[in-house]
């Protein structure tokens, strides 16, 4: 019985999640989710903590740099970066996707997937109205950029967080395995985008005609650096990288309220707590699903080596599960069983759950989130375009990022 009700309860939480009636936040669900599974016994209360304690650095991080990226934005960083991307391509749609990927690609990695959605969607359309361009393929590529581009950096996605706590890697380690299997995705990406939008790439644009572009925000940039900075000395010091993504949200933030851009209240709500207590309360539902069966199926299924195979298997296993029932309570469950192989394998689920979502709505948070915006807009994309255009991108990228990264771990090693 506990088996059945841990799952029943991660299903209604996932498409309360994804649904969210009245624009109500996810934890609605999800904690009192979590509160059915302990007072089951389907976790103790013992375990029940120790996954909240487990889980606490990396949701303490995740408010951090969604703190940092809202500040970006009300200090005109993405703006800025909306407006050189249209004077550099403003009269060739093809030049624009190039500099939206570019610009997607960046944010992703430093501010995460969540800026991307949230904060360059709308740059994005705005953009494309600017110019002229059809706003399809630019739309598209944040949302696609959101998923596939997470791989470079341990602050690029809330999976990330969790994979980098499980490999025992360094932060610029990380990096560095991921630097390839990121451009990989990237480049694969673009190339897919590039045919199955040229219809819309030929249509007409405009060059930028406004005479005052709007101030690159200097200050913000240095923060920002040094923040990424702050990440590389926290890691090597083996000290929690959220304290250099506190360390840029409280000076930008304090900068942002002496201006009166900003109040307290505004700040909290910036970092979304209710967002990370629903994170909070997902793993505890998670953890009851994996002990009650999901656990032991996945790991007769996982691979446990770290040949090109096995990597590959593992990576698709991950993306399957992603789209079965998220990529985050996916990263949960398979962490644990992948973390005894090493480095590897880790990083192989963690392309399989950044990359698979491409292909189903549901497969991460940050998709679901884009569709909503689109929708507000009128825009909302079609379920046979995003999934046509995921058959042809998904399989591609696991493989080519896959492949990249059993290359660089036979190169410099785990």
């Amino acid at each position: 019985m506990h088996e059945t009700v841990s799952v029943l309860l991660l299903l209604a939480v996932l498409a309360f999640a994804v649904v969210r009636p009245r624009g109500l936040p996810e934890a609605l669900a999800a904690v009192p989710a979590a509160a059915v599974v302990v007072a089951l016994g389907a976790v103790s209360p013992a375990d029940a903590w120790e996954q909240t304690r487990t889980l606490l650095p990396v949701v303490g991080f995740l408010a951090a740099v969604l703190a940092l990226a809202k500040l970006c934005d009300d200090d005109g960083l993405f703006a800025a970066a909306g407006d050189a991307v249209a004077r550099r391509g403003g009269d060739s749609p093809g030049r624009l996707l190039g500099g939206v990927f570019a610009v997607a690609a960046v944010v992703t990695a430093v501010l995460s997937l969540d800026a991307t959605v949230v904060l360059l969607t709308p740059v994005v359309f705005a953009t494309a109205a600017r110019v002229g361009a059809r706003a399809r393929p630019h739309a598209y590529a944040t949302a696609h950029l959101a998923n596939s581009a997470s791989l470079l950096l341990p602050v690029s996605n809330l999976t990330n967080l969790l994979a980098f706590a499980a490999s025992g890697l360094t932060f610029t380690r990380f990096a560095a395995l991921m630097a390839l299997p990121w451009l990989a995705a990237i480049a694969v990406e673009y190339a897919v985008f590039r045919r199955f939008f040229r219809a819309d790439l030929r249509s007409g644009a405009h060059a930028v005609r406004s005479p005052e572009p709007p101030a690159v925000p200097v200050f913000t940039l240095v923060v920002l650096a040094l923040t990424l900075g702050g990440f590389v000395v926290a890691s090597f010091a083996d000290a929690n990288p959220a304290w250099a993504a506190l360390g840029g949200a409280l000076v930008l933030g304090v900068r942002a309220l002496r201006r009166g851009r900003t109040t307290v209240p505004g700040l909290v709500r910036s970092a979304n707590p209710l967002f990370c207590l629903f994170v909070l309360a997902l793993g505890i539902v998670v953890k009851a699903v994996v002990a009650g069966g999901l656990g032991t199926a996945m790991g007769e299924l996982l691979p446990d080596g770290d040949s090109l195979p096995e990597l590959l298997a593992v990576a698709a296993l991950a993306a399957v599960l992603a789209n079965l029932i998220n990529n985050l309570p996916a990263v949960l469950a398979l962490l644990p069983l992948a973390a005894p192989a090493g480095p590897g394998p880790v990083l192989a689920v963690l392309i399989g759950v950044n990359l698979g979502p491409n292909l189903t709505y549901v497969g991460s948070l940050a998709t679901l989130l884009w569709r909503r915006i689109l929708r507000e807009r009128d825009a909302e994309p079609g379920l046979g375009e995003f999934t046509r255009l995921g058959l042809l991108t998904v399989p591609a990228t696991l493989a080519a990022s896959t492949v990249a990264l059993w290359a660089m771990l036979r190169a410099v090693g785990g």
